[in-house]
Formats: C-alpha cells, structure tokens, sequence
C-alpha cells in the first residue's frame, strides 16, 4: 500500500502525518517551537528551528506509522502563508529570523505606497490589498535593514522564500528553489492572471529578481529529498499554502465549493474556478492549488479573532476555567437573550477591513447573564463567516451560486456552533471524517504527481462526511439576526 508524508508547518508548530491510500491518517508527530517577540507588533521565527522541529515530527511520524522512507510514495508540504525567510545560498543560513505572517514592522512602507495611489494597480496585478500581512514589504524591509543583505541579492548570492521553498531547499540539500502557486500568490509579487512573477511590483519594491524561486503548479515533482534525512530519497512532489491545502483536502475542486477553517482566526475560500473575480465586496483573489497547469482561483476572507473570542473569555473575561467549558455554558440559555458581540479586539478583517474597530457588546439588558455573552461570543464566530458567504455569494452571484459549506478547525467540533452556522446561511454545513484537511491537501498534490491516485474524481469519491448541518430555521430567522450583527458592527466602527 503507497503512503504519502504530509509536512504540515503552522505558525506555532511543526507537525507530520502519514496517510495511507484511501486519505486516512495512520500517524502523526507535533512540535511546537518559539515564537519572538522583538518589539510591539513584530514577530519572528528561527529558520533553522522550523527546520529541526519539521524534520524531527517526520522521522518520529515514520516511527509511530511502523514505516520506512521506501514505504513512502511522495512527501507533501504545506505551510504558513507570507512568512518570509531570506537566506545564503552558499552556507544555508539565514541572513535574519524569518519575518512572520503575523508581523506589522512593514505597514510604513504600506502606507507609502497606498499614499502614493499604488493600491489599485498592486490589487489589480495581485488581487491583494496593500497590507503588511503579505511578503512583499517584509522582503523589502530585510534587504534595506540586513547589512550588506541588498548588494548580496543583486549578486545573487541569497535567496528569498516563503516557508515552503525553506524547507523544500533544505530537504533536497540546497538544489532545488522553488515554490507553488499559491504561495508565490500571497508574496505581493505576483501576477496572478500571468502566472509569473511581475516586473513592474519588483522594481516598485526595489526586490531583485536574482532571490525569487521558481514558480511550478501544486502537485508537481519538485525533487527528491536527501537519502540521509528520512532512509532514502522520496519525491517532494506537492506544495500549498495552508488554507489552499485546505480547500483542496475538503474536496472543493471546481467552482462553487467552498470551505471555512475554524481556527484561531477563520479562513473562507471559495473556488471560483479558472477565473480570477475581482471582489467588490472585501475579499482577495488569490490563487488557488493547482493539481495542473491550468490556473485555479480562490475567493478569501479573513476572520481575524474567530476561536479567540474563547480565549478572551477564559482569560480576560474570567467566565470560564477552560476553553472546552465554553460549549456547556453557551448551551445553557436558550439563545443570546437580545445580545450580540462583536470581538474587533484588533480591528475588523474581511469583508469590513476596518483597523479602528474595537470589540463591542450591545443588547444587554438586567436578565443578561454571563451564559449569554458566552452565547453571543460563540455566535460572533459564525456571525463574521456569515458575513464572508455573503461576500462571497455578491462576488459570485448567480454564475457561482454556494449550494453547502465543508467546514474543519478546532471549532467545527462544536455542534452547536455548526448548526447555527447552517441557520444563518440557509445553506447545508458539512464536517467531514478526516478533519486534518490542510495536511491532508498536501497529501493528495503529492499523490497525484506519484501516480497514488488517478485524478481529483478520485479523491473527490474519498471525501466523506461525518455529519451534515441542514438548516433548521426560515430565512426571516436568519435575517432578523443578520440585521442585529450588522447593527452591533456599525456600533463597532461608529
């Protein structure tokens, strides 16, 4: 039986799982590794400690699963999006800490170039919004603040990548730079309509071509990793950044099929087949995995403070011991009694975009109870995806029509919560059996380029459901409750 390697490299750990033939996971290893804090806002990750801690949970995933490097059909990697490494070609060692998703040190160069009405044009190349969140400004940052790091690019001795081509180079032992579409669409640098790196964003930022890696589709043979790390040498043979992991893990290959993560944040992605919409709604476009050479995109909206909210409740609001008490204690009133939260404890993200927004809670009333906020805290969770749908079905409109949601994250174990979503969108939600869906995506890119399976029909016929979520409300249900977020929102950003 072929089995596949996914490397799944996240913003807090490092983690590993061997599926087998029909998508099931056989084993799994997990490290967390340090996360820096230089200065307020800024956040950064050692290079080489994501390297040690990915190739540690691969070899103690290999041992849980009883298996060897020849066992394995192809390794597959997905990753953090927009985290930046630069690096000596020579030596292998990073010039810097890689600069994290996360981190805003870049946002004075973001509004330089809003400021100098660069914004439409960068959108239009890119389907991004100028934000500090992508790589492009945290490269341009490390080639003006590293020393001699500039000169160096232009002579090409160092090499950019997003985690991906990190650790696809130190897996092949430095032959091989490059990276996939998806990720090389969240750098700020790349067409997206080309399928190439762009000529004009590069001379805007001032970056060298001599540090970009090859672009190739997702599924795709990207090299063998070094006999000496794993037993043998296996094909690398597919690469997506997380979310478009997902969105291929959850079997939403064609146009329509979308997808929520229930994570600390919420991420929403919508194929949207081979065209690239302009959103004219709050979203980006991106690109989407590409199991071919033929373009694939996406639709995405970012929830900036999805599962968190609990955390705040636990920590800050006290009203809870532990996260997994939040489910009982939301349970134990009927509904919200009137009251409607909206978490903006760092601003707002999509389809609102409104960095000035603070957290709100209206409608209380003398019956409210700590069990309500609990309630309303819960449900801003699916109120802020409603929200993304909707986005999503005005930038689709009748062409793309959303017929169900696959949703995965920590949060989709809540039952209640899942169904409140399907209320509100007056649409099916369904959360599958397999719900390591961002490490199983990789998985499946990698397989098709090994021949473990035949094509998508394939593993679109092994995607199953653990349970579907009908709506169980009328539309006027969820109306009246769309309008009250809508409401407490305005409250928000008034």
């Amino acid at each position: 039986m072929p089995y596949v390697l996914a490397l799944d490299q996240g913003t807090s750990s490092s983690r590993s799982i061997v599926f087998d033939h029909q998508g099931q996971p056989v084993a799994m290893a997990q490290r967390e590794f340090t996360q820096h804090f230089p200065q307020p806002g800024w956040v950064e990750h050692d290079a080489q400690e994501i390297w040690r801690t990915q190739l540690a949970t691969a070899q103690e995933a290999l041992a849980r699963a009883g298996l060897a490097a020849r066992d394995l059909a192809a390794i597959g990697i997905t990753n953090q999006r927009e985290t930046t490494v630069l690096w000596d070609r020579a030596t292998g060692e990073p010039v810097h800490r890689a600069i994290v998703w996360q981190c805003r040190r870049s946002e004075p160069l973001c509004a330089q170039l809003r400021e100098a009405g660069h914004a439409e044009r960068i959108r239009a190349l890119t389907g991004l919004v100028v934000d500090a969140y992508f790589s492009a400004t945290k490269l341009a940052w490390l080639l003006e603040h590293v020393p001699g790091a500039r000169a160096r690019a232009e002579a090409g001795e160092l090499a950019f990548g997003t985690i991906d081509s990190w650790l696809l180079w130190r897996l092949t032992g430095g032959r091989v730079h490059a990276t996939d579409v998806s990720n090389a669409s969240r750098t700020m640098l790349f067409d997206i309509h080309r399928g190439a790196w762009s000529d004009e964003l590069l001379a805007l930022l001032r970056i060298p071509r001599a540090v970009l890696p090859e672009v190739r589709p997702s599924s795709h043979r990207f090299g063998d990793s070094e006999p000496a790390l794993l037993g043998a040498a296996v094909p690398i043979a597919g690469i997506a950044g997380d979310q478009q992991a997902a969105l291929f893990g959850q079997g939403c290959f064609e146009a329509g099929l979308a997808k929520n993560t229930y994570g600390t944040g919420c991420f929403m992605l919508m194929h949207t087949g081979a065209q690239a919409l302009a959103s004219t709604h709050g979203l980006i476009s991106t690109a989407a995995a590409q199991p071919t050479a033929a373009p694939a995109y996406a639709l995405e909206g970012s929830v900036f403070i999805g599962g968190a909210v609990v955390q705040w409740l636990r920590d800050g609001l006290k009203a809870i011991e532990s996260s997994r008490q939040v489910e009982a204690l939301a349970a134990s009133v009927p509904d919200s009694g009137g009251v409607v939260f909206v978490p903006a404890f760092t601003g707002l993200g999509a389809p609102y975009w409104n960095a000035q927004a603070r957290g709100t809670i209206t409608g209380l009333s003398r019956g409210s109870t700590v069990a309500h906020i609990a309630r309303a805290a819960v449900e801003s969770i699916a109120f802020q995806s409603a929200a993304l749908l909707q986005a999503m079905q005005a930038d689709g409109g009748t062409a793309l029509p959303v017929a169900q949601l696959r949703v995965d994250g920590g949060a989709c174990i809540n039952d209640a919560l899942m169904q409140f979503q399907a209320d509100l969108l007056g649409v099916p939600v369904l959360r599958p059996r397999v719900t390591e869906t961002t490490a199983l995506g990789a998985a499946f890119l990698a397989g098709l380029a090994t021949g473990v399976w035949g094509g998508t029909a394939e593993l679109a016929a092994l995607w199953q459901a653990e349970r579907r979520f009908d709506p169980q409300q009328p539309p006027a249900w969820a109306a009246e409750r769309l309008q009250a977020w809508a409401h407490a929102v305005k409250q928000a950003t008034a």
